[in-house]
């Protein structure tokens, strides 16, 4: 299923930084992104020629000296059906930080920490949607 809230990419990593308009700033004019959409202050999807970063507020407390919040960087994956996904995970011992859930964005998603940290989120789209119908504002769709 498609939803237009999210982009076509599989991959899909996920930048947190302290102040997400000053970010947004900066990479759609040093790296040339555009914003497909934003949501508060807190979350935004941005697009490189067929690409799709998320960016995301950084957690209080967070620096480079102490990364506290794992999820600084994270990375997402679009599958096709989440739950036996997650289910793989789990017997392989991932550690699962949140089991599948239903978004009001349309997408059902799980996330877990691999053996050396690194916080995975795996996603299916589950409706199609519009930002605007979740509370998020499109720019470049």
């Amino acid at each position: 299923m498609q939803n237009r809230t999210m982009p076509t990419s599989t991959v899909i990593p996920v930048l947190a930084y302290p102040d997400l308009a000053e970010a947004i700033d900066w990479l759609t004019k040093a790296f040339g992104f555009s914003t497909r959409w934003t949501v508060g202050d807190h979350r935004a999807q941005l697009s490189l020629q067929g690409g799709t970063i998320a960016v995301t507020k950084q957690p209080d407390g967070t620096t480079l000296e102490n990364p506290a919040a794992a999820w600084s960087i994270s990375i997402m994956i679009r599958v096709v059906d989440v739950d036996a996904h997650h289910e793989q995970a789990r017997l392989h011992n991932a550690r699962v930080l949140h089991p599948p859930i239903d978004f009001p964005y349309g997408e059902r998603q799980y996330s877990v920490m691999d053996f050396n940290g690194y916080v995975w989120t795996f996603s299916q789209s589950i409706q199609d949607l519009r930002p605007e119908d979740w509370g998020g504002v499109s720019v470049n769709l």
